[in-house]
């Protein structure tokens, strides 16, 4: 028939035009492609991709090329909505590409959405088990959106049995709708819907728990009972979300220092909002009349202790390091520190698990309250962000350092069940340490006070204006903070008639991360580094000495009268680069062996302006300091000449992390250094050699993975929860991690930043068990090489670093005088360890 010769001939001719027009885009992208035109070579490749699908297989790996430039080019140039725009076009093309999902997941991540990225890293990894960026990426920032203490709090059985109880004991009684705020992965939701409540509601904030918490409603079969809400509680409205006020709230959005989650804030729009009104004191009331919160009050406890661990994260003990004076007028804090009379708001706490700080702790005092809160109270709940600080003295009980007020707290959750947070209690919780900070002197003896005010702002509880009272002849004297002495300060700096310069230097603060503190006090590093560096720079000057008088010697003697006259030339200064994260003293240390110039990676203005304090309080010349970011055009390529015309004579890396794991990237900046070093400089540290050892730790299990059903008390949370585990514990104190070692340590691997060539990507080591036993994990640590025989250790007691540990899926049982085998993998900066049973 005509009209189906005419359709097959259009059909024809449409399908000429398409292949035609899919082979001029090919062409033209690949045109592109050679003129670096991304953009425009991406727009082809997604005509063609779409004009015709069957070529997917064959340009794949071309448009991945493409889309990931362009993403590059899109990402410095902050077009933000146009770089996940093409990410989302590649993955409609492409939704099963583990590639494509973990690039858009880096994207994200680095821009701050930490929930969307962990989900791409999981697809990721879920397409490619094997794929090792994307696993490497899940596991960080799988820390980061599922934190480590839900896994610990999940598997302490006693946390969750009083919860359990004091729960069902209010529904039992009558309050039969419930709000959970913070339900996190639903347990306590679930618990009230099994006692019995007829309505439950949940909120949470998080995305990722939120979706967490959703599957395990669904593996529990209660997704159709209890309503689920991704909001926070302060946007819940009745009766748009709930339909009428509950009667019983119950929550565990508190931290280490009680209220440091907003507990008071969620509770106050709770009881004005969503609760029924509480149960008034001067009459019974039934039950379905008024409302309650589970925990219904707290008793917050506090204790003065003298504790070497805590202190040498938060103060720096030391006038001298490794040769250079720290001048008495500059001051160091950590971040938990805040001046007296100060606005800013900071976390005035840091957390430790007491039990296990390493060398222990002393206590000064004994334990004392340091407050109350009814919960179901809500006028008291109002006046905490009101009331004026109050003031208390608590008398000392034995000689010692006052180094931290450590506090901890004892929930009521209702009459009957309580649960405590004391470092003397088995407990999943850390306790919330107040570092001292500012004080004149810091040792007490029996008979003194220590003086302090208390108050609750900003959301968090706050012990300020910490004082020692001291009974001398029977008078008291105060010893307070530096603060209270500055007006003397500045009356005695007037009275001898310093500048306004002068004046300006009669005290300088800075504020360092407690790991940098720890840095500063861990003198065998800096002294291990001063050597080393010695070595380097002396070889290097003879040599330059070396060649200049071999120059010399071949001058003319036309010249020689000529230069008699002239002052000697000033050698050319050796370059030292220390591009070590945060604040390093490193660059000033090598200062010392001039002519040098070095040069410091610090960014803070505050702690650049500490180091060159430093710098002139120990006479360098004013052009030894220099500040490298300040030279760089652009900030993301640091490793570069000093000049154009120079090379460096040592470049200063940071290797380790202070989490114990390698430092991402090192091998590349690496590469790149080697290409910048004089002839005879060197990398610090120039390589690095991984030990490990086979122990048994039920602490590292409980710490990485929800053990089962028991732990929550017959709910199927662990395999959804686990999704987040990672194998790697880091941040570890092996010297008080409770486990039993079953081998002897051994060398696992070496990573040389100097010689490349001696690196092997994968190993296998042979470990023979010393002890019978059931292997969980393999903590590892790292000797790090300035020179053969000069090397820090990672798991020393004065070092900054913590350790790591492989923690294993599955024990395994092993006997004296077995031997097991390791395969040790190093991709990219990431070391894997498996077991090879």
């Amino acid at each position: 028939m005509p009209n189906s010769r005419t359709q097959r001939r259009h059909k024809v001719g449409q399908e000429a035009g398409r292949r035609e027009l899919v082979s001029r885009s090919l062409q033209s992208a690949q045109h592109c492609l050679e003129n670096q035109d991304f953009g425009t070579a991406y727009a082809h490749y997604l005509l063609v991709l779409n004009l015709a699908p069957e070529l997917k297989k064959d340009v794949k790996e071309t448009f991945q090329f493409t889309l990931f430039r362009w993403a590059e080019e899109l990402d410095s140039l902050a077009r933000v909505q146009d770089l996940f725009d093409c990410y989302e076009h590649a993955l409609e093309l492409f939704p099963n590409d583990e590639v494509i999902c973990n690039s858009m997941g880096e994207h994200l991540f680095r821009m701050g959405f930490r929930d969307e990225a962990a989900a791409y890293f999981h697809k990721a990894v879920k397409l490619n088990p094997e794929f090792p960026d994307a696993k490497e990426n899940f596991y960080r920032v799988a820390n980061w959106v599922v934190e480590r203490w839900h896994f610990i709090m999940l598997n302490d059985v006693k946390r969750n049995l009083l919860y359990q109880k004091a729960i069902q004991n209010a529904v039992h009684s009558g309050c039969k709708s419930v709000l959970d705020i913070g339900t996190g992965t639903g347990i306590l939701s679930m618990f009230a819907k099994t006692a019995g409540a007829s309505s439950v509601y949940a909120c949470e904030l998080s995305k990722t728990m939120y979706e967490l918490a959703c599957e395990v409603l669904v593996a529990n079969g209660l997704d159709g009972e209890i309503r689920l809400f991704h909001m926070k509680s302060l946007d819940l409205e009745i009766p748009k979300h709930i339909p009428e006020r509950v009667s019983l709230v119950v929550t565990e959005t508190v931290d280490s220092g009680l209220f440091g989650e907003g507990i008071v804030e969620s509770l106050i729009h709770a009881w004005e909002h969503l609760l029924l009104p509480p149960k008034p004191n001067d009459g019974e009331v039934g039950a379905k009349s008024y409302g309650r919160v589970i925990p219904a009050g707290a008793t917050i406890w506090g204790m003065a202790v003298e504790c070497r661990e805590i202190r040498r994260h938060h103060k720096v003990d030391v006038k001298e390091i490794a040769g250079v004076c720290l001048p008495e007028v500059l001051e160091f804090h950590s971040p938990t520190y805040t001046p007296v009379n100060s606005d800013e708001t900071v976390e005035p706490y840091t957390t430790e698990k007491l039990s296990r700080v390493p060398g222990g702790y002393k206590s000064l005092t004994d334990h004392f309250q340091v407050l109350t809160v009814d919960f179901n109270n809500l006028q008291e709940l109002k006046s905490f962000t009101t009331r004026k600080p109050s003031k208390i003295n608590v008398p000392v009980i034995k000689e010692g350092i006052l180094d931290a007020i450590v506090v901890w707290f004892t929930l009521q959750l209702d009459d009957e069940h309580t649960l405590s947070t004391s470092p003397s209690e088995e407990t999943c919780w850390e306790q919330a340490v107040y570092p001292v900070q500012g004080l004149l002197d810091y040792s007490v003896k029996s008979g003194d006070f220590v003086g302090m005010e208390i108050s609750c702002q900003d959301c968090y509880l706050r012990l300020q204006d910490i004082s020692l009272v001291t009974s001398d002849n029977g008078m008291d004297v105060e010893r307070n903070f530096r603060e209270k002495n500055s007006e003397a300060e500045l009356c005695s700096a007037l009275a001898s008639l310093q500048t306004a310069s002068q004046l300006e230097r009669v005290r300088q603060e800075c504020t360092l991360e407690s790991t940098e503190i720890a840095l500063l006090n861990n003198l065998p590093y800096h002294e291990c580094f001063r050597t080393a560096i010695s070595k380097v720079l002396s070889t290097l000057s003879l040599r330059e000495q070396s060649q200049s008088m071999d120059v010399d010697s071949q001058s003319s003697e036309l010249h020689l009268e000529k230069n008699q006259n002239k002052n000697p030339a000033t050698p050319d200064p050796l370059y030292v680069l220390d591009v070590s994260e945060g604040f390093s003293i490193l660059p000033l240390i090598a200062g010392k062996f001039g002519p040098v110039k070095v040069y410091s990676s610090v960014e803070k203005e505050q702690q650049q302006k500490a180091l060159v304090l430093i710098s002139e309080a120990n006479e360098f010349p004013k052009e030894t300091l220099e500040f490298w970011l300040g030279h760089l055009q652009d900030e993301n390529m640091v490793l570069q000449r000093p000049k154009s015309d120079k090379l460096w004579s040592i470049i200063i890396l940071d290797v380790i992390e202070t989490s114990g794991l390698i430092q991402q990237d090192v091998m590349e900046k690496a590469a790149i250094s080697r290409c910048l070093l004089h002839s005879g400089g060197k990398i610090f540290p120039q390589h690095v050699k991984m030990y490990g050892m086979l122990v048994e730790s039920q602490s590292l299990v409980l710490e990485t993975a929800v053990q089962g059903k028991d732990p929550t008390l017959g709910f199927n949370i662990a395999p959804f929860i686990n999704q987040f585990k990672v194998p790697v514990r880091v941040f570890l104190d092996l010297s008080t991690l409770p486990y039993v070692p079953l081998s002897k340590s051994v060398e696992l691997l070496r990573v040389d930043l100097m010689n490349p060539y001696l690196n092997n990507s994968r190993k296998e080591v042979k470990v023979q068990i010393c002890k019978s036993g059931r292997v969980t994990g393999i903590p590892f640590w790292y000797h790090m090489h300035l020179e053969d025989d000069l090397y820090l250790d990672t798991s020393s007691e004065s070092s900054h670093w913590k350790q790591a540990a492989v923690v294993l899926d599955e024990p395994i049982p092993v006997q004296m005088g077995d031997e097991l085998v390791l395969s040790i993998q190093y991709h990219k900066s990431n070391v894997s360890i498996t077991v090879k049973v």
